[in-house]
Parts: C-alpha cells; sequence; structure tokens
C-alpha cells in the first residue's frame, strides 16, 4: 500500500477549509488543515523537507496573501508545490508564485483533485538531499509573518 500523500491547506474561512478537507480525504490524501498562513509557516519550518507533498491555500486572506505565503514557504522549502485557489478570478496575476492558479468558482471539484494529482505526481521524482533552511532562513521568514 503505498503512502498517503500529504497535503497542508490553508484557509481563513472555516466552512471552505473543512469542505476541502473532506474533498482531499475522501481521495486518500492525508490533510493538515490551517486557518492562518502564520500557523501554515511554522508548520512547513518545523517539518523536515519532503513531509509535504503540497502546499494548497486561499490567495486572499488577512494578514498575509497566498503569494506571499508560497514565497516564505518556498524560501524553507524550495521543492515544496504549492497551489493557490482563489474566488477572485482576475487574481490570477497576483498569484504569481505558486505552481498552479484555480479559480474558485470557475473549476470544479474534479478539476481541483486532477490538479492536485498532477502536483503531488510531479513532486515525487528522484529525492533530492536538500538541506533543511538555516535557523536565520527559518527565523527570517517566520518574523516576518
Amino acid at each position: 500500500m503505498r503512502p498517503k500523500k500529504t497535503i497542508l491547506c490553508v484557509d481563513d474561512n472555516e466552512q471552505i477549509l473543512s469542505i476541502r478537507t473532506f474533498l482531499l480525504q475522501t481521495r486518500g490524501y492525508r490533510v493538515i488543515a490551517v486557518p492562518t498562513p502564520r500557523e501554515a509557516l511554522e508548520a512547513i519550518a518545523d517539518a523536515t523537507p519532503g513531509t509535504y507533498d503540497l502546499l494548497l491555500c486561499d490567495l486572499l486572506m488577512p494578514g498575509m496573501d497566498g503569494n506571499e505565503l508560497v514565497r516564505r514557504a518556498k524560501e524553507l522549502q524550495p521543492g515544496l508545490p504549492a497551489m493557490i485557489i482563489s474566488g477572485t478570478v482576475t487574481a490570477y496575476d497576483r498569484a504569481g508564485r505558486a505552481d498552479v492558479f484555480l479559480p474558485k468558482g470557475a473549476s470544479s471539484p474534479a478539476e481541483l483533485l486532477e490538479r492536485v494529482r498532477v502536483l503531488v505526481a510531479r513532486k515525487r521524482g528522484p529525492k533530492k538531499a536538500v538541506p533543511p533552511p538555516t535557523e536565520a532562513a527559518r527565523m527570517n521568514a517566520l518574523a516576518s509573518a
């Protein structure tokens, strides 16, 4: 049996976070759901590289938008694939840091699942020895959160 892929899911809307978590869990993914970008950064900073197979987040969140979250997450773990989802379809130009941008209302759950499947499959390649982030990089990413 293959180990489950782990997705770090971030959204400030509790209902959307719950629905997205349920959708992904019913497809066999392990989901770590957090309501704030700060909690997501802490989880990434505390995890060894490879713990998370995908960062899935909303674009518009209070305190830090999804683009900034992805930027800081990739400073900590450069190999972590990221997908930003937004209800603002015209915001795709503001989601330039993510590997995939998906508009909320204009895409189906099936499309979300397919994009997730492709991103985690792409990550599955040969494991590279990635040194853990330096303490300075970790503190910088968390301090500016």
